[in-house]
């Protein structure tokens, strides 16, 4: 009998083991851009990391992720439509791949989004808001729906649709932002509609996440202010962070102060019922607590907002009790930025190492950052001082399209895209290509 406990012991380990390993969704296993990878290399060559493949992608900014061995991107070509493509995470070989007709162009053109990998089936939300759930055995569609035009979109938000869908049991939920719906849950396996939202305000760009309050968990939505540019001729609101309930879509607190025009980055759990937005475009970062009153229903208080932290694309790391996150926005340079759980700033990198709109991944007690540009570096998280452990070129300089004011507040590089780890390896992209680098 003991023997059969021991054997059931270690097989569960290694079960559990290999889902660790994963990164199945858009900032990894829990959403949070940590890692429980072990083993991180302290120190690289003089030539950098080791490259174990490079694939050819298309434009945009989405990433990639891993599941048991296999890598899925959702790849984009503007004029034909999204691609989902699956490959071998041991050598890039693409092994299949699905595509859909869904053409057009907006501003920063190309790919968006994550995908998101649960058993069988592979989720993801296009360009134009196509969702799709493909089994990854047939390789074949077992729904499809469309989050904007079945809720009465029209005209595309000004950076098309760019939702990282979530998982929360037998639900797969993201934001509408159509006339007639918010934030939607759909049956993951069937696509019925279980639960939609009113329409919650501004158009947004981030992507739902889950945080706990009081124990439970609540899934928060960042809505933007309005954007001057976009819609100068709508009333100027300010934005909404809401909670909601992930079983039912009941709306279960609101915060109506937000204040960004673009809001890209999912909310953070900040732990003690405190949740943790950032922004970019000079407007920073706002800290509330979400509190349950004597009536049952929940309220929200402003802790602190400050103007001295941000992030334009991605939520900050928390890291003992410290947030990191790359403040790059159109016009301020700060750098790789830490602040603590109460808004103090440790430290800014400013332009002497121009961290803006990269990409990082906390694991074992190590950051791997991009810049935004070429570089990939090795970081240890420290509130004292930015501290750096190596670094390497490992991305183009250029290969965007963009014009106009693309072109001109984003720079010819934008290297944007979330990273992906498991087993090691280490996966990061460009504007043309997707290398594997082995970090451990």
């Amino acid at each position: 009998m003991k023997t059969k406990v021991m054997l059931i012991a270690a097989i569960v380990v290694i079960v559990t083991g290999s889902a660790l390993a994963d990164w199945p969704q858009y900032l990894g296993p829990n959403r949070n851009s940590i890692s429980d990878q072990k083993g991180i290399l302290r120190a690289w060559p003089e030539n950098g990391p080791e490259v174990l493949w490079t694939v050819t992608v298309g434009k945009g900014f989405g990433g990639p992720v891993i599941k048991d061995g296999k890598v899925y991107l959702l790849d984009r070509d503007d004029k034909v439509g999204d691609n989902l493509r699956c490959f071998d995470l041991s050598d890039g070989k693409e092994l299949w791949n699905f595509a859909y007709d869904a053409p057009g162009r907006v501003m920063f053109p190309g790919s968006r989004s994550v995908t998101i990998v649960e058993g069988s089936n592979v989720y993801s939300c296009g360009h134009n808001g196509d969702v799709y759930c493909i089994n990854i055995d047939t390789h074949k569609p077992v729904w499809n729906k469309n989050v904007w035009t079945d809720f009465g979109g029209k005209r595309l938000p000004i950076w098309a649709i760019t939702q990282c869908p979530l998982i929360y049991g037998d639900l797969l939920i993201l934001a509408s932002q159509a006339p007639d719906a918010g934030v939607v849950a759909y049956n993951k396996f069937t696509g019925d509609i279980v639960w939609k939202t009113p329409n919650l305000g501004n158009e947004s760009y981030a992507s739902p996440s889950v945080v706990k309050i009081d124990g439970k968990d609540h899934v928060v939505m960042v809505i933007s202010s309005t954007n001057p540019f976009g819609n100068r001729g709508s009333p100027q609101t300010l934005g909404n962070i809401v909670g909601i309930e992930p079983l039912t879509g009941k709306i279960l607190w609101e915060y109506k102060k937000w204040k960004c025009h673009i809001s890209v980055p999912s909310a953070v759990d900040a732990g003690d019922n405190k949740v943790l937005v950032v922004g970019g475009y000079e407007l920073g970062a706002t800290m509330i607590k979400v509190e349950k009153k004597a009536d049952g229903s929940y309220g929200t208080t402003e802790l602190f907002t400050t103007e001295e932290f941000g992030d334009q694309t991605k939520p900050p790391i928390l890291h003992n009790g410290y947030f990191y996150a790359q403040y790059g926005t159109n016009s301020r340079r700060d750098g790789l930025v830490c602040m603590s759980m109460d808004g103090q700033i440790m430290w800014k990198t400013g332009r002497s190492i121009n961290f803006n709109k990269g990409s990082m991944i906390l694991a074992d007690g190590l950051i791997l950052a991009t810049d935004g540009a070429k570089t990939l570096y090795l970081i240890e998280p420290d509130p004292s001082g930015f501290k750096p452990l190596a670094s390497a070129d490992l991305l183009a300089e250029a290969g965007t399209d963009s014009e106009g004011i693309a072109a001109r507040v984003g720079g010819s590089t934008q290297n944007w895209a979330p990273l992906a780890l498991s087993d090691g390896k280490l996966l990061i992209r460009d504007q043309k290509r997707m290398k594997c680098v082995v970090v451990k």
